[in-house]
């Protein structure tokens, strides 16, 4: 008899199964299966499913476990299918029970998606508890031959009511199989598996709520094992394999399920686009040439061929949606900025004509793929886009696309953890001895390190603990939305993939990315970029303070100045520009042209970055360019005969060898591959097409090694391009803009201490006033007011954000008279302790003219003044009154000691407004002193003296077992590392306490470019 398994549920049912398909699959064939069905809760996992079974030819059958309603009751069925009808049911079916949070199908839904299903009952408790007879009708009526009743008998186990489930079978006519719930391969997963299961219902394996499994046999039996289970019924066998047999389902794969853009039936969309191509080029470029109508008539026959011209218009729609709506988009990313027709309908910024760039590098006629135009967005704006697209083409044909989180080292470590009871204290030694790393797994962790090991092996049950999450390990855990992907479907997308309820409106495929690309949907990339948020909100603040309406894409891009401030690594804030590494770059490189600002975005990248001195080198006519061959001069010039970019290698083959563009990007893509079959063929086509020019065959083989050198280099021109016009926006804004620019970025950079920190240095550095925070004119942000930076009430730490808008909006009828004005205006439920404390002490209420001691002082007195006057937010007896015959009087009290302000500005507003205290001591020693942020431009073993303020120690021993520390020091321009090495460190510990002002002398110690002191004496 050939082995059939009719039931696997496997793990992309997320922890209702730790059936995995790599293991599975070899296992299968090794048991001899002729075929297999997966029945999971959802259409999860079916895609990967139905290609193993391709690959190991073992005939596949989709099943689903769902519930069905019968007068108000559920009952557990599995639904197989048939033939392709009954596939789409499936699809339907899952999806229609995702989507409106339906636990079990009901009657009339199961009448409507019955065709090309096989209905099986299995004999659960739930069918047999009291008389279900009238169910049992309801299914054979319903599916007629194809309803049938299943029976298990795990580890050879009869269940208690088989005998039953028997007769209720043999009265209604239903055919019985035999089947076998698979939830793990192995008999001893069986823990494995109860352990996921406890995972996924958030409980510990004590819990007495806790769904245990019936029995420990859900694993995958031999044939042997099943035959003998099922050896007085071989027939239940035989109809089981008769049953898989009959289910003949085929998944259409590598369709073009193109969306398509709404227009009027009679309209030709080959010319409507065309026009719609020359308005926009019309106006981007009065009076274009004949070169540019080449282009588009070339770009438009190909995507007209290639059957993309639905998607470009869709595409340019939305972007227009977005520009009307004042949603600030990029300029472009990837390859979709090479395209003259996107720059020309608006979906890119980038002219690729005046870039160099080739439009085969985006859309190749020789290797038709679906087109890939990611867009960027605003963060803070995304969603609109999102929105708007769905509205417009319908909630059924769009979706957001699911991913699948996964149980990593960590995360696996701990959940197990948690379900096997281990202590709090326990939990946190496992997250410190597990690092964070990506690609970290529990065996490397282990690896690493002793300590872990030894943990481990101190108790049995951390033993059986780590054993377990080993098995557990890389399991899908949880479903989330792809950040950025959505799906737009020519038809309702159940036909094509099942979906879910996922947020605001727009539904989500229960597929992820690969696969539904893998049916032929086509993906668009709907990103949200943080520092179009910024430029949107420094727009914002120039046209709110000066009525001035800045247009970046009209920015010129040959401004002086803003060279200047990218030569001096000026560079905080700045898109893609701001590491310390490409700081350097840009020092060494000294910008003058946009061009060179897109190189370095493509060569700062292991590997290609080591041609960066050599760039800056030639560039600065240090050193003379040399080409392996005259033809490469035009086309590596602009680059100094290095090769940067994916575009120059396509010119190369192009012009040496006749190559097609189209072949130039096939040879592009080849050749990075690195096979050695395949340089060898493309090296004798490229050989070949060069001899056929009048170059000679050595010529030839040395520029095709050259373009082997680089392939792993090469970068796309188009998107270093795009992302540079991102670059240069921002290193104008803070070139001519500078108050705005850093006001938007701390804006941006709420929470983030050290950003801020870095950012108040720079405003200080650049001699920006910097307001501190104001109850009369502090907006909720950051701020601009007459060319100098206020800072906002949301960055005073522990005000509420209620309190904060109680204020604003009690502000607009007119500023505040007193503490007490206050109090009464904005009611005692925002007028408390924990709100106005932090304010007084950021010197939020300092315009009163009464010392923020003084303030503090009478903070009591106030709040008792909101309770009568203003107790809650409501009509009160002395609102029109003004209170004024009862107001209190400010408590007297001593004026708050200088550093006691200091103290308590750093507390709630993460910094030193007035002065910091190591400025104000360096001025009182009257010495010369290295600032801590000028290290990093020391030279190795250069002897130093600073002054700063303790803000960490680490003491640890060396391997001699010697006491040594690393300590953090801080002064007004940052922070710096200290090593004392064991002698200085015993001379010196004493005076090593927090917050301790300490006078060091050393010598400064670049290593992997970090920059510390190796102190020598320390005086206080």
């Amino acid at each position: 008899m050939s082995m059939v398994y009719p039931h696997i549920s496997t793990s992309a049912d997320l922890l209702k199964s730790t059936v995995r398909l790599d293991e599975l699959f070899p296992y299968l064939k090794e048991q001899g299966a002729t075929s297999v069905a997966i029945v999971n809760t959802k259409l999860y996992g079916i895609l990967p499913f139905w290609e193993e079974c391709r690959r190991a030819d073992i005939h596949g059958v989709i099943g689903l476990s769902v519930f069905i309603e019968y007068e108000e009751q559920h009952y557990p069925i599995i639904l197989y299918a048939q033939t392709n009808k009954g596939y789409g049911n499936l699809l339907k079916i899952s999806s229609a029970l995702s989507t409106r949070d339906k636990e079990a199908i009901p009657e009339q839904w199961l009448k409507a998606y019955k065709e090309g299903l096989i209905c099986v009952i299995p004999n659960k408790a739930e069918w047999l508890l009291a008389d279900r007879s009238q169910v049992f009708q309801f299914v054979k009526d319903l599916f007629g031959v194809c309803a049938f009743g299943s029976l298990e008998r795990p580890g050879g186990v009869k269940s208690q009511y088989e005998s039953t489930f028997i007769e209720l079978c043999d009265t209604i006519q239903l055919p019985i199989i035999a089947t076998h719930e698979s939830r793990y391969l192995r008999e001893q997963d069986a823990f494995a598996y109860e352990v996921a299961s406890a995972i996924g219902q958030g409980l510990k394996m004590n819990d007495p709520q806790r769904h245990e499994p019936e029995h420990t046999s859900a694993y995958i039996p031999s044939p042997k094992e099943l035959e003998s289970w099922f050896v007085d019924h071989p027939e239940w066998l035989l109809r089981t394999t008769e049953l898989m047999a009959s289910c003949h389902v085929t998944i259409p794969m590598n369709q073009q399920l193109l969306p398509v853009f709404p227009v009027d039936e009679k309209v030709d969309k080959a010319t409507f686009i065309a026009e719609l191509c020359k308005l926009g080029l019309a106006e981007r470029k009065v009076g274009f040439s004949e070169i540019y109508q080449q282009r588009l008539d070339y770009e438009l026959s190909v995507i007209a061929k290639m059957g993309f011209i639905d998607y470009f218009l869709i595409v340019a729609d939305f972007m227009k949606y977005a520009r009307d709506q004042d949603i600030l988009t990029g300029p472009g990313r990837g390859s979709s900025a090479s395209s003259l027709v996107a720059y020309s309908l608006k979906i890119t910024d980038v002219d690729p004509i005046e870039h160099g760039l080739l439009f085969e590098r985006f859309l190749n006629p020789e290797r038709v793929t679906l087109p890939d135009i990611d867009i960027d967005f605003a963060d803070h704006r995304r969603h609109e886009v999102v929105d708007y697209v769905a509205k417009k083409y319908g909630a059924i044909r769009t979706a957001q696309i699911i991913t699948f989180g996964t149980l990593s080292a960590k995360a696996v470590a701990r959940d197990t953890a948690r379900v096997f009871g281990f202590e709090a204290e326990e939990l946190e030694a496992i997250s410190k001895m597990i690092p964070n790393r990506p690609g970290t797994t529990l065996r490397s962790a282990l690896k690493e390190s002793t300590a872990f090991n030894d943990w481990i092996i101190e108790k049995e049950e951390r033993k059986s603990w780590f054993k377990t999450a080993l098995k557990l390990e890389g399991l899908p855990r949880h479903a989330s939305t792809h950040a950025a992907g959505v799906i737009l479907s020519p038809t309702p997308l159940v036909d094509h993939v099942p979906i879910e309820k996922g947020h605001e409106g727009i539904y989500l495929t229960q597929w992820p990315m690969q696969e539904l690309e893998a049916i032929g949907l086509l993906k668009m990339d709907f990103l949200g970029l943080r520092n179009l948020t910024i430029l949107e909100q420094i727009r914002n603040l120039v046209y709110w303070d000066t009525k001035k309406r800045i247009d970046y894409r009209s920015l010129p891009l040959e401004d002086a100045k803003t060279y200047q401030l990218l030569a001096k690594g000026d560079t905080t804030g700045i898109f893609q520009l701001e590491s310390d590494g490409m700081r350097r770059a840009l020092q060494q490189i000294k910008p003058t042209a946009f061009g060179d600002i897109v190189a370095v975005n493509a060569l700062f990248r292991p590997g290609p970055m080591e041609f960066i001195p050599l760039y800056a080198r030639r560039k600065h006519g240090q050193e003379s360019v040399k080409y392996v061959h005259p033809i490469l001069e035009p086309i590596l010039s602009e680059t100094y005969g290095v090769i940067v970019y994916q575009e120059q290698i396509m010119h190369i083959a192009a012009k040496m060898a006749g190559f097609s563009l189209g072949q130039a990007d096939l040879l592009r893509r080849a050749v990075s591959k690195k096979k050695r079959e395949i340089l060898d063929e493309q090296r004798a086509h490229f050989v070949r097409g060069a001899k056929a020019k009048n170059f000679t065959e050595a010529e030839a083989a040395e520029v095709y090694d050259l373009i082997v050198r680089f392939a792993d280099y090469g970068f796309p021109k188009s998107h270093a391009v795009a992302y540079s016009i991102i670059s240069y926006q921002l290193s104008y804004m803070k070139t001519h803009y500078p108050v705005y620019f850093y006001t938007g970025m701390l804006t941006n950079s709420a929470g983030n201490v050290d950003k801020t920190k870095q950012l108040m240095q720079e405003i200080k550095e650049k001699n920006i006033p910097l307001l501190s925070p104001s109850i009369q004119k502090s907006r909720h942000s950051f701020s601009v007011e007459a060319g100098e930076i206020r800072i906002g009430l949301n960055v005073v730490k522990g005000v509420p954000g209620t309190t904060i808008k109680a204020l604003l909006a009690a502000r607009e009828s007119g500023p505040f008279s007193s503490l007490f004005n206050i109090a009464e205006r904005i009611s005692a439920l925002h007028f408390n302790r924990k709100s106005f404390e932090p304010l007084i002490k950021a010197g939020a209420l300092d315009e009163f003219g009464y010392d923020r001691g003084v303030l503090l002082a009478s903070l009591d007195s106030a709040i008792k003044h909101a309770e009568l006057v203003k107790p809650t937010e409501d009509p009160g007896l002395f609102d029109d009154m003004g209170s004024s015959f009862m107001k209190p009087k400010y408590t007297k009290a001593t004026d708050m000691p200088e550093t006691l302000k200091l103290d308590y500005e750093k507390e709630v507003l993460g910094f030193y407004l007035s002065k910091h205290p190591i400025e104000r001591e360096k001025e009182n020693r009257q010495k010369t002193y290295q600032d801590l942020k000028s290290l990093k431009n020391k030279r190795d073993r250069e002897s130093v003296t600073v002054l700063g303020m303790v803000e960490d120690v680490k003491r640890i021993r060396t391997k001699k077992g010697d006491a040594m520390a690393f300590v953090t020091l801080m002064d007004d321009t940052g922070p710096a590392s200290v090593t004392l090495f064991p002698v200085e460190y015993a001379k010196y510990t004493p005076l090593l306490e927090l917050h301790a002002v300490l006078e060091i002398q050393g010598i400064v110690e670049n290593r992997n470019q970090k920059t510390a002191i190796i102190c020598k004496t320390i005086e206080t």
